[in-house]
């Protein structure tokens, strides 16, 4: 058996780290050879510890082996494999690392692989290289067939909505990509949990709400009190929400009043501020959001209905952007009026909170379940399938996937499956929010929806000093955070492509764009707005594509995703669900009338408690890589630059709150996390 004391004598350590996944220890004997810089190589030499059962999942275990022969100091690569004996006998290895006792130099082997019984593994310090400089490239492609078999596309279209066009996902969850630690995502469990206490549950009894004030009774110690709860009825909020809450990107500058939208000058002229309405506009001050996206949008059923408003926006004099009208349908009609500012009070609430109805829906179908967990598997799985762990930019991509397939997974089954909470505390249901994902497919492009600076361009709200728009806190520090993004992605690839023929004759990578673009029917991810369709040829094409995958998963996804329970928590503030049908007059209303728009108790708790779950951070911070996958010492290096331009940044964040009513800090560094995993 192997050795059971460390002695003075002892040439080398080795230090082997098994994955913390499900299934990932083993009972089998595993052997190592070990290769100095010359070509020379040791005996077989077995990882066993005597009376000590080695390789547990999460273990880091230490082989001590002396007497070592014509070695040199220097280790090169290793190969190791094992057998099947054990009741257990697969191993996912995270890493092995090589400490000379002489030298005291230590040399690492990233692995991050499934280990199967019989097959060598030749892992070269720091296994980085592009696939036509691997000095093993039949292991290579051996592992990568294997992952293709594992990661498999589809289309996992409903059968109830036959004939959808939708993100791709993986076919079957492989076990690698389960959570480690399944309690923090059992949604149902938490949610028990949560409100297991009796006295919440007497607040939560049936019916519906005798009051505005008795539904503000509820926020106990376990939830908070969400931040729309005291500032729901507030134009400047109101305003805000369009630029700095979850559905952040839909506003953009006005430059004409659209033939559809029943305003005019006379109209408008009293919220002005003594401006024209087209001084405004030259100014760069009026601004729009028009939701056409839902017009026919089908809903849960014929007694819920979903508005599809359009709305202009002004920012006042003091630097505010507050609501102008509201149009509830996009065509002028009788029973289509424009409501606006000096409506009677609860008939204006009534039309903020159709509004937003609307934008919620538009928010949990595009914006965040859409655009960043379903538009991002397709991409994982494509990466799986294409990328050797080998590869610098699987490297790069990975710390950003971690979990997102497992919580899709646990997601589409627990809220957004038939009958489940999206049916039972949105509108639209999940008819109307798989046919919101497929018109969404459609327009979604990589080069402006996933590169911020476009997208703020193409909205006419791209600026750096905050002339043109001001307050708008997400642009502000997102901006910051891409670049930051792009900066780290362009010196990282620029370390492993610094001529476009390396780019040229990497198989991995071009494949890996082809079957990104290839569209769904034929079997790909088809995502559109790919440089040069896939076919990468610059070094520009893969730092676009790159820093919009890592800003998608990170930054577009918590800044959508986080603030929920602050914004749904409280119904009147952005609801999802409401009963009734959108005014068609702007007769005077009544908190009464409110109240019976609202949901019940029951879905009320049903709203709070998912939200609160789904506003934990499940992973580390932007930066802060639960996996280290990159030890190359240069590219390390870029790594830590990365990291404290982060560091920067939060600084800079936190500077920015001092003075911000109420303070944006979804977009702290410190608070986004590396990966979509809640």
């Amino acid at each position: 058996m192997g050795n059971c004391f460390q002695k003075p004598t002892v040439d080398f350590m080795i230090y082997v780290r098994t994955g913390d996944l499900k299934n990932a220890g083993t009972d089998a004997n595993v052997k190592m050879t070990l290769y100095d810089d010359v070509g020379r190589e040791t005996r077989d030499l077995e990882l066993d510890n005597f009376f000590k059962n080695d390789f547990e999942a999460g273990a880091n275990d230490s082989f001590p082996f002396k007497k070592i022969p014509n070695f040199g100091n220097k280790v090169t690569k290793i190969k190791f494999w094992r057998d099947n004996a054990g009741i257990a006998s697969d191993w996912f290895v995270d890493r092995i690392l090589v400490e000379n006792r002489k030298s005291n130099d230590i040399f690492v082997f990233p692995v991050y692989r499934w280990i199967k019984s019989g097959r060598e593994y030749v892992i070269v310090e720091y296994d980085t290289s592009l696939p036509q400089y691997d000095e093993y490239p039949d292991m290579r492609d051996m592992e990568l067939l294997d992952k293709q078999n594992l990661y498999e596309l589809e289309q996992k279209v409903p059968p109830e909505f036959p004939g959808l066009v939708l993100p791709v996902q993986v076919k079957n969850i492989p076990e690698d990509e389960q959570f480690s630690f399944n309690h923090k995502w059992n949604i149902l469990k938490r949610k028990l949990k949560m409100i297991a206490d009796k006295k919440f549950q007497m607040l939560f009894s049936s019916g519906n709400w005798d009051g505005l004030q008795h539904l503000k009774k509820v926020y106990t110690d376990t939830f908070g009190e969400p931040l729309g709860c005291t500032r729901w009825s507030n134009d400047i909020f109101f305003g805000w929400q369009r630029i700095n809450s979850m559905n952040h990107s839909l506003v953009q500058l006005c430059t004409e009043i659209p033939d559809k939208l029943g305003v005019t000058d006379e109209m408008l002229r009293p919220f002005l501020e003594g401006w024209s309405l087209q001084q405004i506009i030259d100014a760069k001050r009026l601004f729009m959001v028009d939701l056409k996206v839902l017009e026919d949008l089908p809903c849960k059923s014929a007694e819920y209905k979903c508005p599809v408003p359009i709305a202009l926006f002004f920012v006042n004099g003091e630097n505010r952007l507050v609501p102008l009208a509201i149009q509830l349908y996009q065509q002028k009609a009788e029973d289509n009026p424009v409501f606006l500012p000096t409506d009677p009070p609860y008939t204006w609430m009534m039309a903020k909170m159709w509004y937003n109805l609307a934008d919620a829906s538009y928010h949990q179908s595009l914006t965040h379940l859409g655009f960043t967990h379903l538009i991002m598997e397709g991409i994982v799985v494509c990466a799986h399938r294409n990328l050797s762990p080998s590869h610098p930019l699987f490297k790069l991509l990975a710390p950003h996937f971690l979990y997102l397939i497992a919580i899709n997974t646990r997601g589409l089954e627990l809220l957004v499956a038939p009958g489940g909470w999206v049916d039972k505390t949105m509108n639209i249901g999940t008819k109307g929010m798989f046919n919101l994902i497929a018109r969404g497919m459609a327009f979604w492009r990589m080069d402006v929806h996933g590169t911020l600076p476009e997208e703020l361009k193409q909205r006419g709200v791209y600026c750096r000093n905050g002339k043109v728009l001001p307050n708008y806190y997400f642009r502000d520090d997102a901006i910051l955070l891409y670049e930051a993004i792009k900066n780290y992605v362009t010196k990282y690839v620029k370390l492993y492509y610094d001529t476009p023929d390396k780019i040229k004759e990497d198989w991995e990578l071009q494949n890996f764009g082809q079957e990104i673009t290839k569209s769904r029917d034929e079997g790909g991810c088809g995502i559109l707005g790919v440089p040069n369709n896939g076919k990468f040829e610059t070094a520009d094409h893969i730092i676009l594509v790159f820093t919009s995958i890592i800003y998608t998963c990170s930054v577009a996804h918590a800044s959508t995703n986080f603030p929920q329970y602050d914004e749904y928590a409280f119904p009147p503030n952005y609801p999802a669900s409401m009963k009734g049908e959108p005014p068609k007059d702007k007769r005077e209303l009544t908190e009464d009338d409110i109240l019976r728009t609202l949901p019940d108790k029951e879905t009320t708790l049903d709203i709070m408690t998912v939200t609160k779950i789904l506003s934990d951070r499940g992973t580390n911070s932007l930066g802060d890589f639960e996996v280290q996958y990159v030890f190359e010492p240069k590219a390390k290096k870029i790594v830590e630059e990365f990291r404290e331009d982060l560091k920067n940044i939060s600084a800079e964040i936190k500077k920015r709150n001092e003075h911000r009513n109420p303070k944006y800090t979804w977009l702290d560094p410190e608070v986004v996390p590396n990966s979509i995993s809640i």
